[in-house]
């Protein structure tokens, strides 16, 4: 990243001013941006595989040198997947907005629709990669959004069962009341793998979903290990949670990776894998795909996505709350900022 950036990928608002090119959207819209972008017309796009947009990342050599390939541009993210400033401001510039951006037009308020723009089609898509079938047992790594929305669409979607994993107290709490037997990694007496066994009769989860990804924590060797790779610059990730993913999941399972990935892993378990039979799939969120049927759920009163919300915000408070995020204090589980607001007086 670079100074000045402006962050910020989840983000809704009303329509200021369009393109010659767009002809769908009028000023005075309520619109969902979504967070990848992406053009509609390459062969990708064409293929509903929207994050893999050829013609959306300016950053695209960058991408291709590590690895291998370009993925779609993105919001708020870092010069390798475009560069594109983010949503925390009070105006963004919106490039594809005849393709991406969904109009909101029932009176549904802006917290019920918000996380349309990445966190609750990201969760569901995880769950749709797990490949549940009707009475699967579930396990989820990570309460926190995507995390939260994983455990509701997995029971969306048939799970008879889903298991989250994570050490913060809200986080389980909030995982409890939507369903969810929860395990506490942090606990001295708490094996996940050996818990995970006891939960399923010895057989193990149908599928497992990673909702952590590079940034995983563990109270095991492990995690010091990685700790110290990473400090070192020997290792970019920490692959703690897909390693316990891939030995937890029943033979023949399906392991799904919402949490994202940046580089090179080591340590991981792949003879399992591929011992076991497992399948795995991943990736950045196809949006596009999901913002709809998903905003169709709302509407019908399916889920109300707005109860993972913990604070709300001005945009003079965001630095103060990047560290209250980072240090999981105040039993912080979701920020939204109103960048039009005014910070209280004191």
């Amino acid at each position: 990243m670079e100074a000045g950036d402006i962050m910020g990928h989840e983000f809704m608002g009303v329509v200021e001013e369009v393109g010659k090119g767009v002809t769908n959207l009028k000023r005075g819209d309520r619109v969902v941006v979504p967070f990848t972008i992406a053009c509609g017309s390459c062969h990708f796009c064409k293929r509903k595989i929207w994050s893999a947009c050829d013609n959306s990342n300016p950053g695209a050599h960058l991408m291709e040198a590590a690895y291998g390939y370009s993925g779609s541009g993105l919001f708020g993210y870092s010069h390798m997947m475009g560069g594109y400033a983010g949503g925390q401001a009070q105006y963004v510039r919106v490039p594809y907005a005849d393709v991406g951006p969904l109009k909101i037009e029932s009176d549904l308020p802006d917290e019920k629709v918000l996380f349309l723009s990445d966190i609750f089609p990201t969760g569901y898509m995880a769950a749709e990669n797990a490949q549940i079938q009707p009475g699967d047992a579930v396990a989820v790594w990570g309460c926190g959004p995507v995390g939260q929305f994983a455990i509701a669409s997995a029971f969306m979607l048939g799970a008879s069962r889903v298991i989250a994993i994570d050490r913060l107290p809200e986080r389980l709490e909030m995982a409890r009341s939507i369903g969810a037997i929860t395990v506490n990694y942090s606990e001295e007496d708490v094996s996940v793998l050996t818990a995970l066994k006891d939960l399923t009769g010895g057989i193990g989860p149908d599928a497992c979903i990673d909702a952590v990804g590079l940034e995983a924590h563990s109270t095991e060797l492990q995690g010091i290990y990685d700790l110290v790779k990473t400090t070192l610059m020997l290792e970019t990730d920490r692959p703690i949670v897909l390693r316990q993913a891939i030995q937890a999941v029943r033979k023949g399972g399906t392991v799904s990776i919402p949490g994202v990935y940046g580089g090179l892993l080591d340590k991981v378990p792949f003879g399992a894998a591929f011992g076991k039979g497992i399948t795995m799939k991943m990736g950045q969120t196809n949006m596009h795909t999901y913002m709809k049927p998903l905003l169709e759920r709302i509407e019908k009163g399916q889920i109300d996505p707005s109860y993972i919300i913990s604070h709300r915000i001005t945009l003079d408070e965001a630095p103060a709350m990047y560290e209250i995020w980072r240090d999981k204090k105040d039993r912080v589980t979701k920020i939204v900022i109103d960048p039009w607001a005014e910070r209280p007086a004191a």
